[in-house]
């Protein structure tokens, strides 16, 4: 994936697996502003780069489990700051409550010793799965004729 490549908002709802109408919330509301292109008026399109998809993906992972969008909010900034490459054995971990991220098995270990029920996102499968959808939505873009 290019980095200059932008990604139009319909098709990143459908890749996130979100609403077009929650995408756009997130974004009026500044949770993820698309880095390519923003919205310029009534008319105008965002356009969301690879790293921004990712980044959606994994919020909407950790709202599936259970974190609320506030906390989401503290640590997205942690995210943005390690997905200028793909991500390696990177994983976002939860008790419910706080949100850690955990480079290292040993790390993830130390966590799951401390005896409390937590959930992992693997951010590398994140972006893997991410690649997939994306190359999927290219292809079926260019068998309608484009857009």
């Amino acid at each position: 994936m290019t980095e200059e490549e932008g990604f139009r908002a319909p098709d990143v709802a459908k890749i996130v697996g979100i609403s077009y109408r929650q995408l756009d919330y997130w974004a009026r509301t500044g949770l993820v502003t698309p880095s390519v292109r923003d919205a310029g008026g009534s008319g105008t399109q965002r356009e969301y780069s690879f790293q921004d998809i990712v980044i959606l993906k994994a919020i909407k992972n950790l709202l599936d489990t259970g974190v609320n969008l506030q906390r989401i909010r503290k640590a997205i900034g942690y995210l943005r700051d390690n997905l200028k490459k793909p991500p390696s054995g990177l994983t976002l971990m939860s008790d419910g409550n706080k949100i850690y991220a955990c480079e290292t098995p040993g790390e993830v270990m130390d966590l799951l010793q401390r005896g409390q029920g937590v959930f992992g996102i693997a951010v590398d499968k994140v972006w893997s799965d991410v690649e997939g959808s994306v190359r999927k939505t290219a292809r079926a873009t260019a068998r309608a004729g484009g857009s």
